[in-house]
């Protein structure tokens, strides 16, 4: 009777439906931006973007909440287009490059909030100081790249910080405290997953 037991449980285990793993996408560089804008004096709007930056992306498309994403910016990658204020911004007045080189993003939590949207919220360290903070994702498109023939995903990224949060507070609130940030990416298969 046990070993009829056994034998059935077996069975069963082997009939079961494999659970999908998350699998991993890169990121496409040359697809890709990671911008930010400013409020200055109420005069005008500040643009900027980080060049250097990289990423590990698992893409769960049946159970999104099992998706995750980890970031990482190197700071002195900044570029307000205009020298002068880059210098000024990697300063202790702001990011402190020299002390704080790099801020990073560790997702927590990932929740469908709509048929192509998701809310990614998670620890965003800049500065030294880690707060919790929700990225708003839409997802652009998800399947068969035209091109490369395989697996992909765009998506829109976006969120507003509060640069104070952050140890970053001079010159408010003449110079605008909030700062939305933008990243727009596309995302391949990963190689390593074929």
């Amino acid at each position: 009777m046990i070993r009829l037991a056994a034998s059935a449980l077996a069975l069963s285990l082997l009939a079961a439906p494999a659970i999908a793993e998350p699998v991993a996408y890169d990121f496409d560089k040359s697809h890709a931006n990671l911008s930010f804008t400013y409020n200055h004096l109420g005069y005008s709007t500040t643009d900027g973007r980080f060049g250097d930056w990289d990423g590990t992306l698992l893409i769960d498309k049946d159970t999104p909440a099992n998706s995750s994403v980890e970031f990482t910016i190197n700071i002195d990658s900044l570029d307000t287009f205009w020298a002068d204020r880059d210098t000024h911004l990697k300063s202790p007045d702001f990011f402190d490059a020299a002390k704080f080189p790099q801020a990073t993003f560790k997702s927590t939590k990932v929740e469908q909030t709509g048929e192509n949207q998701l809310d990614v919220t998670g620890d965003l360290t800049l500065r030294g100081i880690t707060k919790p903070v929700t990225l708003t994702v839409d997802v652009l498109a998800l399947g068969d790249h035209p091109m490369a023939k395989k697996p992909a995903a765009g998506f829109a990224v976006t969120t507003v910080l509060k640069r104070s949060d952050f140890g970053m507070d001079k010159f408010v609130p003449y110079v605008g405290d909030e700062v939305t940030v933008t990243f727009h990416t596309e995302t391949l298969l990963s190689e390593a997953t074929n």
